[in-house]
């Protein structure tokens, strides 16, 4: 006997989050160029029109994408800002966090720069999205830097996303473990001083 399930205990999940969740994994494992519509549309298991019901064009999609990734680094720093007292300690868990990211077998680089280097031009939205993020993101990790009493917290950030950068494309490109091992090396010299 095959048993009914009932719906109202497993809803179905919404269309536009399979959307958004399929694009997700398929953008940042395969490249936003690389990755149709259609393939989309059947790996979230929904039609053209409610694709296009929710997104008026990939582009649309990928700035979505882009926002989505956009709050989870938000809630990383917030995480952090809740768990650490003092600017130095958010910093260095920060530093710790990406170093962890670089070496997780998913791993396939950042997705602002992997996006970035699909477009070109800076007055599109996807490159506008990019850009929101990232001075957001500098804003951030350059408040901790003067919030820590370091003496070139504008010259510590550039290092800072420097190393950050230079380890997601060294792992991305095939040895996360040398990243890893490079960007704390890095960040313990930028660190440095703070004592």
């Amino acid at each position: 006997m095959v048993e009914k399930k009932d719906s109202t205990i497993q809803p179905t999940t919404h269309a536009k989050v399979r959307i958004l969740a399929t694009a997700d994994a398929l953008f940042y494992h395969e490249g936003v160029h690389t990755v149709g519509v259609d393939r989309i549309i059947s790996e979230a298991s929904v039609t053209k029109a409610t694709f296009y019901k929710y997104f008026r064009s990939k582009d649309t999609l990928i700035v979505a994408y882009l926002r989505g990734r956009d709050k989870r680094i938000r809630l990383v720093l917030h995480d952090i800002e809740t768990r650490f007292d003092t600017p130095e300690r958010r910093l260095k868990e920060l530093a710790r966090e990406i170093a962890e990211e670089v070496i997780r077998p998913d791993f396939r680089g950042c997705p602002f720069i992997n996006a970035t280097a699909q477009f070109g031009d800076p007055t599109h939205p996807v490159r506008e999205a990019i850009t929101v993020h990232r001075e957001w993101y500098i804003e951030q990790v350059e408040n901790l830097f003067r919030g820590a009493g370091h003496p070139h917290p504008g010259d510590a950030v550039d290092e800072f996303f420097l190393a950050r950068d230079g380890a997601f494309a060294s792992a991305n490109l095939g040895d996360p473990v040398a990243a890893h091992a490079a960007l704390l090396r890095a960040m313990n010299r930028i660190f440095a001083d703070l004592d």
